[in-house]
């Protein structure tokens, strides 16, 4: 088996929605508050952009209401 550098992680496609909206919003942030190097951030960058090339939702008019519906799958239950 070859070795390489590369990892995959495995999402289910609710998980990889509200990662990804997350992702949005913290990428929008001023970066200084949030992350201790600009590495960090461009790995972020990154990964959100593999998501996007993933996911279809975010592109569709009803995004708010899918996210909503992803996020109420995952969140505990209280």
């Amino acid at each position: 088996m070859k070795q390489t550098d590369e990892i995959t992680i495995k999402l289910g496609k609710d998980e990889a929605l509200v990662l990804f909206e997350f992702l949005s919003r913290i990428n929008d942030k001023d970066s200084k508050e949030i992350f201790e190097d600009q590495a960090e951030q461009k790995t972020l960058w990154i990964l959100e952009g593999q998501l996007e090339k993933q996911l279809v939702e975010p592109f569709k008019p009803d995004y708010k209401d899918i996210i909503k519906e992803a996020r109420n799958k995952i969140r505990d239950e209280e």
